[in-house]
């Protein structure tokens, strides 16, 4: 049954440029570089859709992923993403998002399949383009900025000095947590990683 057999889409949130690339914000593009780096793949800009997209195995014969990091602004991510999925025939429930999230404290990974999308409006366009709230989220978190600052400028700002010195373990972390997803599913990949 191709529910069983076919690609995973795993989409890793963030803003092009290079003005974004250490935000708070685009944790989900690490994480699908890191990836990418696993699968021995690299990204390339795909005809179809504004996104780069690279297509690997996930460990020894595990099912194939399709990393992608859409190449529109977080907020019009759905489009891509929802292009793409129709493009590789992936279903919502093959669908895994890694984000930030600030409603967790920094550098905790948590695993949810559905739910609403907490004023992540990468999430808001995803949900919105695919038609279902139902598909995976690996959250990476980001914690609540410090009293009176704007998240919405909290999240467009670099990670800081001392959180930067864990940043590459954690990263690493929610690439684990993501392989586990597509290995394993979301429940037990919440019984293994989310007491840790």
């Amino acid at each position: 049954m191709a529910e069983e057999t076919g690609p995973w889409l795993v989409v890793g949130l963030g803003n092009p440029g290079r003005q974004y690339a250490g935000n708070r914000h685009n944790v989900g593009f690490l994480v699908a570089d890191l990836l990418v780096g696993r699968l021995g793949a690299r990204f390339g800009r795909h005809k179809r859709a504004m996104a780069e997209v690279a297509e690997g195995r996930s460990g020894l014969g595990g099912p194939r992923l399709v990393l992608v990091k859409p190449l529109t602004y977080m907020n019009l991510s759905g489009a891509a993403v929802a292009g793409l999925a129709q493009f590789y025939k992936v279903p919502p429930a093959r669908v895994v998002a890694v984000y930030d999230e600030l409603d967790i404290p920094y550098g905790q990974v948590r695993v949810k399949f559905g739910g609403g999308e907490g004023g992540h409006n990468g999430l808001r366009s995803m949900t919105k383009s695919l038609g279902t709230k139902e598909y995976a989220r690996v959250r990476f978190g980001i914690g609540r900025p410090p009293a009176r600052r704007d998240p919405a400028d909290f999240v467009l700002s670099d990670f800081g000095t001392v959180e930067r010195k864990e940043l590459d373990f954690l990263v690493d972390r929610a690439a684990d947590v993501v392989e586990s997803v597509v290995l394993r599913g979301v429940e037990p990949t919440q019984n293994l990683y989310h007491g840790a």
